[in-house]
């Protein structure tokens, strides 16, 4: 019976295959796999850069003078504390106040900046609609005015 080509062919035919099957498939997965991993890396990498710069901001509009340059110096660190971490995109910095929403540095005031941003997702063209797809980050954080402003502690006597 192993004297007929047919059988003898379709032994043959078969040898080495599932190699060849195997690393198709490792590829076609492999790929996907690696596209999300390293997406799941500029997230967090971006949701990280987003939360110290709402933190930055936060500081440096309290320490400021007035609520002019408040805004100003918020915006500079936003940018800055974006730009440590690797985040080149337009920000959007928001400063709220309570209990006095138009007078930031009155001395019971606690402020609360808000910065949004977003993270290009990697890999994707720029055809799919215009610009790379992206994730949109944002982040608060509450500052009460006086926790960094410097007290003057001189022995009364």
């Amino acid at each position: 019976m192993l004297n007929h080509p047919v059988q003898c062919w379709r032994k043959r035919g078969e040898r080495g295959s599932a190699l060849v099957e195997l690393t198709w498939l490792g590829v076609l997965l492999l790929i996907p796999m690696l596209w999300i991993v390293v997406t799941l890396f500029q997230a967090q990498q971006g949701a990280f850069a987003v939360s110290s710069a709402a933190r930055a901001a936060g500081r440096a509009y309290v320490l400021a003078p007035s609520d002019a340059e408040g805004q100003q110096r918020a915006e500079a660190a936003a940018r800055a504390a974006l730009a440590d971490q690797g985040v080149d995109a337009p920000v959007r910095v928001s400063v709220s106040c309570t209990p006095y929403p138009h007078q930031c540095h009155q001395g019971t005031s606690v402020v609360t900046v808000r910065v949004a941003t977003r993270v290009d997702l990697p890999l994707l063209p720029d055809a799919l609609g215009g610009r790379a797809p992206s994730l949109a980050l944002d982040a608060e954080h509450s500052v009460p005015v006086g926790q960094y402003q410097e007290v003057d502690r001189a022995p009364q006597g």
